[in-house]
């Protein structure tokens, strides 16, 4: 076995191999812990390893195996979890000083349900703290430092789902898991140059994770390709008794739609502010979606997005990191903002917070007529490519702006995935977001995976992941 074989390869590559026994669950187990211990600090990736556990659930994945039971496509694949996920035998610092003590006795579901699924967790992996909920403006807000992307040291990974994006993107785990509340799941997939997927607002149970907002927290999986994500996907969602928001669907068991014909919109002043390699790149992966459908730009819902987002998060995380705030241990957080910010979500007026919420059911719905005549919604995933780490995020790139399009699909509840697109300033990654409307999952990964069969920047490997 050459020592770059597995780090790139994508999960049902690895299966092949462990059902052919050209390579072991424990031997996988070991490569990526390996990898996580020498690379993961350059990174700033890691929050936890968890060695012990992980051997454990490889060989119990082998002996099944041999046995004759098999689990699924995950089986006997290593991956991670961001550090907002509860796992017995590991810290679960949320990212945060308040809490770098904090260990639970529990699993997370998601975590159960790919234990159950046949996956080996080797890792916690590193995140902003409290998923930022306190606000930030710079990338070193976080109990482990600045997450760097594997392609290049100078630059942040994104965030808040930082290290588990730089993790995949590095070839340290074949996938892992994060979460989005406004983009975190879509930023480090875009900034680390690999695919995230954010599913429909209750696919995936959030018990045992950390809440931020309860009416906008999302889980879901960075990996090497559509497929792949497809895969985790669907062995993590559905409902969940301990998670009353979450909800099942014969939709995520469907086949990938096989559509012939795909009617492809583009949302107005999409690419506005973005920087020009972003736009460039953008342009040219509709020339390649044009070949699979229509194209027709088309007008977002009239909403105050930002305020109405900006008075959600307040409001929940306020009255979720209450205890913290009160007693004066959000001082001890990294970021000055996040210091301040804590306070500023207990003054949220209660009338900004229920007008934002009234807003959401016509937004939702004003959505859901554009999907009568439109199959998809297709943007840059974010303006500009990765953030110095030595500079504050709004110094950092002057006259760009992300625009409404991620902030709106997350007030709407519905799901999204990124894809790299190409490289821009720099030669950072940059992504191409594709949107549906609930429950669309199928849909969105079918397309972005052909979009995969005809490009190859999902296979580009970054200088820090052959060093």
């Amino acid at each position: 076995m050459r020592t770059d074989e597995p780090a790139f390869q994508t999960i049902p590559s690895l299966g092949k191999m462990l059902r052919a026994r050209q390579i072991s669950s424990v031997e996988l187990a070991k490569y990526c812990l390996d990898r996580l211990a020498r690379l993961g600090p350059r990174l700033h990736s890691v929050a936890a390893l968890m060695p012990s556990r992980a051997l454990q659930e490889a060989k119990a994945a082998d002996a099944e195996l041999a046995a004759g039971k098999d689990r699924g496509p995950l089986h006997g694949i290593p991956y991670g979890a961001k550090d907002l996920f509860a796992a017995r035998g590991a810290p679960t610092t949320w990212g945060a000083a308040p809490y770098r003590r904090q260990v639970f006795d529990s699993d997370a579901t998601v975590v159960r349900r790919l234990h159950d699924a046949g996956a080996v967790l080797v890792a916690k992996l590193a995140m902003i703290e409290l998923a930022g909920g306190m606000g930030y403006n710079e990338a070193g807000a976080s109990l482990t430092g600045a997450c760097r992307t594997p392609w290049s040291l100078d630059h942040w990974s994104g965030g808040s789902s930082s290290g588990s994006a730089a993790s995949v993107s590095a070839g340290l785990v074949p996938f892992a898991i994060g979460s989005e509340t406004d983009g975190s799941i879509m930023n480090p997939a875009s900034y680390c140059g690999v695919t995230g997927l954010r599913p429909t607002y209750g696919l995936v149970s959030r018990h045992g994770a950390m809440a931020l907002s309860w009416t906008l927290d999302k889980v879901g999986p960075f990996c090497r390709s559509a497929q792949d994500a497809d895969l985790v996907l669907n062995a993590m969602a559905g409902r969940d008794p301990l998670d009353r928001t979450s909800v099942d669907t014969p939709a995520r068991n469907a086949a990938p739609s096989e559509r012939k014909t795909w009617r492809i919109g583009v949302p107005a002043h999409v690419t506005d502010k973005v920087q020009p390699e972003v736009r460039h790149n953008f342009e040219a992966a509709l020339r390649v979606l044009g070949t699979m459908g229509t194209v027709e730009h088309i007008a977002l819902p009239d909403f105050p997005y930002n305020a109405m987002i900006g008075a959600v998060i307040s409001g929940e995380a306020g009255s979720a990191f209450r205890d913290i705030i009160e007693d004066g241990r959000v001082q001890s957080l990294a970021s000055p903002l996040g210091r301040r910010g804590g306070y500023s979500s207990l003054t949220i007026s209660a009338v900004d917070y229920i007008d934002a919420m009234r807003r959401r059911p016509p937004l939702r719905s004003a959505f859901a007529k554009i999907f009568e005549t439109v199959d998809v919604l297709v943007g840059p995933t974010y303006s500009t490519v990765s953030y110095p780490i030595d500079l504050p995020f709004d110094k950092a790139y002057p006259g760009t702006d992300d625009g409404p399009f991620i902030t709106a699909c997350n007030l709407a509840g519905i799901p999204a995935i990124s894809v790299p697109s190409g490289f821009g300033h720099l030669g950072l990654p940059t992504g191409l977001m594709i949107a549906g409307p609930a429950f669309a999952e199928p849909d969105i990964v079918a397309l972005a995976a052909r979009f995969q069969r005809q490009t190859a920047f999902h296979h580009k490997r970054p200088p820090v992941a052959v060093s």
